[in-house]
């Protein structure tokens, strides 16, 4: 936790501008990309610089996020959760989005992004379905079709977005290659681009990827932080000293995190535990990763010996990925962000404990982050204040759930 007394925070983050002119976050990120894909990079890193200074289309974004995707969300005073650990815990209700979650803060920018660039079509990858669901939104209400690759393994374990996902009039692609799991899709979602460029835009759901999509992903995103930082002057007077959020590509945690990177608060990033650390049976990438490339960037990655990619466990589809995007790989590497892990034993206690003590159902995505408060418990005073990025709701995993927990009714 940081004190007034505390080291404060390096000057770089005072006017935090990256990626540079190279797409690179310090030595993470870059353009590693196909040459054929190389003109469509361009051509969406020039319209979407154009439309951040666009006026007419912010306002477009803004008006879509407000009464199509109920805008702004609420930051809750969870009490009960409160009383038990002993400081003031807030929820950022991104679980009250249209679709279940915060991925659509980023389909509806970059589906316009498409639109302006006059592609009709959308790919996109997903594994624990929200972001599919949320694309498949977003081309229905913008008239693009709309192709979502799932592994097979995720189409199992997440049926009710999947069927959600067609209902929306997209069309979903399985994947049998790999492990059928969310670094299969994208790989086939990369091919197809790689066959398609001129009339399709690839849609990426996180803040990974070859430049500029780390970058675009985070600043649609950020609306989640700006709100937190406006809401919580309003409720509080004052910033929260830490704000937990779960993680993988990063964008839900970037989404809260960047408006605060010049702040004196801690901000913590709890990844896929799994049934633990060592073997494949995790996807804690850095407790255990090392520097490479994936999917078009330079980064934390889990990685054998020989380079070659490890399997990956997690019990929340969403954050089975053997990779961190650039800019959160970045933040960990320099020392601003804080890194743990939560396993699938804590994170299902978690979502047992929340839903009964709150009555709101998290997604197992969240319920890692819900799960570190553990942790926090006794390290923080009852006047503190932890903001919790509530990433998304648990309807997805309800499935799962009742298995896990044999429940009956």
């Amino acid at each position: 936790m940081l004190r007034e007394n505390d080291k404060s925070i390096d000057n770089m983050f005072l006017n935090y501008s990256f990626p540079d002119e190279n797409g690179k976050f310090g030595e993470f990120g870059g353009k590693f990309a196909p040459e054929t894909l190389m003109p469509a990079l361009k051509e969406l890193e020039k319209t979407y610089n154009n439309c951040k200074k666009d006026p007419e289309f912010q306002e477009t974004l803004s008006l879509y996020l407000k009464d199509y995707g109920g805008r702004p969300t609420p930051l809750y005073f969870s009490e009960n959760l409160s009383s038990h650990f002993g400081f003031k815990i807030y929820l950022k209700r991104e679980d009250l989005v249209h679709g279940g979650a915060h991925k659509l803060n980023n389909t509806i920018g970059q589906a316009l992004l498409a639109k302006k660039m006059k592609k009709n079509r959308l790919i996109a990858e997903t594994a624990a379905g929200q972001h599919g669901l949320a694309v498949a939104a977003a081309g229905a209400l913008l008239n693009l079709k709309t192709d979502v690759f799932m592994g097979r393994k995720d189409i199992q374990r997440q049926k009710l977005n999947a069927l959600k996902i067609k209902l929306l009039g997209a069309h979903i692609v399985p994947v049998e290659s790999g492990s059928g799991v969310l670094k299969d899709a994208v790989n086939e979602a990369l091919r197809d681009w790689v066959a398609n460029v001129k009339n399709t835009h690839y849609l990426i759901g996180s803040t990974v990827g070859p430049h500029p999509f780390p970058m675009i992903v985070r600043d649609f995103q950020a609306v989640i932080g700006k709100e937190i930082k406006m809401q919580m002057l309003e409720k509080e007077g004052n910033l929260p000293d830490a704000i937990v959020a779960c993680g993988s590509g990063g964008s839900n945690a970037l989404g809260a995190f960047f408006p605060f990177l010049s702040e004196n608060i801690e901000l913590i990033f709890v990844e896929g535990g799994g049934e633990g650390l060592g073997g494949e049976r995790h996807a804690a990438v850095f407790s255990e990763g090392r520097k490479g490339v994936l999917h078009g960037a330079y980064t934390f990655l889990l990685q054998d010996e020989d380079g070659q990619i490890s399997r990956t466990y997690s019990r929340s589809a969403g954050l089975n990925y053997p990779a961190r995007g650039p800019e959160i790989s970045y933040l960990v590497d320099v020392g601003r962000v804080k890194t743990a892990y939560a396993t699938d034993r804590e994170v299902i206690d978690a979502f047992k404990f929340v839903s009964g003590k709150e009555g709101i159902i998290p997604a197992f995505e969240t319920a890692h982050a819900l799960a570190y408060l553990h942790r926090m418990k006794g390290m923080y005073d009852k006047n503190d204040i932890v903001v919790v990025n509530f990433s998304g709701r648990g309807d997805k995993d309800m499935e799962t759930a009742i298995k896990i927990l044999e429940m009956r009714l």
